[in-house]
């Protein structure tokens, strides 16, 4: 990583030692932020929860790049050199482009939830790339990969799991490979991310006292005709939170206001049908 100035945020959590010191042991420059852990402050207003922060940061120390960790290290953002935020699915395709191309991706295949931007797998199909689609969390990627035997697996939340060299995700091992691999091909990461276009993506979080979504008609009615409207040019996932009372509706569309309509008026239906008694 020679020539590289990196910032570090590092969620006041356990990545604060050891994420800039390999860095720099990579010869990157390192600016490390919220690095002082005192067991309260952990993912207060930084890290992967908040990459807008790392992102600003880049831009006023101007930066080459900026990594995002959360508190236990498993995940890992970026930011370009001009300050736009790189997520996990963009780190994922470039990734998954890069394995094909050494010969390291068997069967061509990658693994990922169903949140992941429909630009992904537009990315991928382009690439000649397979995807696997499990339901969101990264055990259930981490379970898909080794039922399959794929080598690369992530979520959009950069969870990013390396099978050749971890079991799971590795915010430090995610860095280190997205990093390096802008080095070697002599790109910034702005031209790395490009590997897929992110569609506008749209999500309404609906309280709900039930979560039959199944008996839900007035809702699959509204799934139906979102999915009418949209064709070819987007996709609308709905789910039911596995940790929360809350339906989870999903909306990508190449125009953001086609997306934020339709996800609104699902949303709406998930209200009427599952918001009350």
């Amino acid at each position: 990583l020679a020539g590289m100035t990196v910032v570090v945020d590092c969620a006041n959590g356990s990545a604060s030692g050891s994420s800039p010191a390999v860095l720099r042991r990579l010869g990157a420059t390192v600016h490390p932020i919220f690095a002082a852990p005192d067991g309260r402050n952990i993912n207060e207003a930084c890290g992967a929860l908040h990459p807008e922060v790392v992102a600003a940061e880049v831009v006023r120390l101007g930066a080459d790049a900026g990594v995002a960790h959360d508190g236990d290290a498993d995940r890992a953002l970026f930011a370009d050199a001009s300050g736009d935020v790189i997520d996990g699915d963009q780190v994922l395709a470039a990734c998954a482009i890069a394995m094909r191309d050494q010969d390291r991706l068997p069967n061509h295949m990658v693994v990922t939830t169903v949140m992941a931007n429909l630009g992904f797998h537009r990315a991928m199909s382009a690439a000649g790339i397979e995807v696997v689609t499990t339901q969101v969390g990264d055990r259930y990627v981490a379970e898909e990969m080794r039922r399959t035997g794929a080598k690369l697996g992530g979520e959009q939340s950069g969870h990013v799991i390396f099978a050749e060299q971890a079991t799971t995700g590795d915010g430090l091992l995610t860095a280190v490979r997205f990093l390096s691999l802008a080095v070697r091909g002599g790109v910034g990461l702005r031209e790395l991310a490009g590997a897929m276009r992110r569609f506008p993506q749209v999500i309404v979080n609906v309280p709900v006292t039930r979560k039959d979504l199944e008996a839900a008609a007035g809702v699959r009615g509204a799934v139906t005709d979102a999915e009418r409207a949209l064709g070819e040019t987007g996709r609308v996932v709905v789910r039911a939170s596995g940790t929360e009372p809350l339906v989870r509706v999903m909306v990508e569309a190449e125009d953001e206001a086609m997306a934020r309509r339709q996800a609104n008026a699902i949303a709406r239906a998930v209200h009427a049908e599952l918001a009350s008694g």
